[in-house]
């Protein structure tokens, strides 16, 4: 599960987009916050969850963002569904990212995505 984290569900000028620190094969990527549902939880319950974790924020989840195939593949073997989301706070990286970054609009593709993320991220621009 992902966060398209921005400043307003309405009209969003930002987008927030997080670098990871680890493994080795994924550090200095970016991506968008989130990650595996737990045994036991609805994606949104794990979405809230991670980004407790990863971010130490609270979202107020907008519109999912739909992919025609029902989820974002990130590798032919595993798919995300994602979420507008905007947080209570300020967001930290505390945990699998070193740096956040607010990208402002007609910028959000200006940093080096993880592969799965790039059709997601122009997706998010178009809308």
């Amino acid at each position: 599960m992902g966060a398209a984290i921005v400043d307003a569900l309405d009209a969003p000028t930002r987008l927030l987009a997080a670098r990871r620190s680890a493994p080795p094969a994924l550090a200095g990527k970016w991506e968008l916050p989130g990650g595996k549902v737990e045994a036991g939880e609805t994606p949104v319950e794990a979405l809230h969850r991670e980004l407790r974790e990863e971010l130490g924020v609270t979202a107020r989840l907008g519109a999912e963002v739909v992919h025609p195939d029902g989820a974002w593949p990130l590798t032919p073997a595993l798919r995300m569904r994602v979420w507008w989301a905007v947080v209570d706070g300020e967001p930290a990286p505390l945990e699998d990212h070193d740096e956040l970054r607010w990208l402002p609009r007609g910028q959000w593709g200006s940093v080096d995505w993880l592969p799965g993320d790039v059709a997601l991220i122009a997706a998010l621009e178009r809308a």
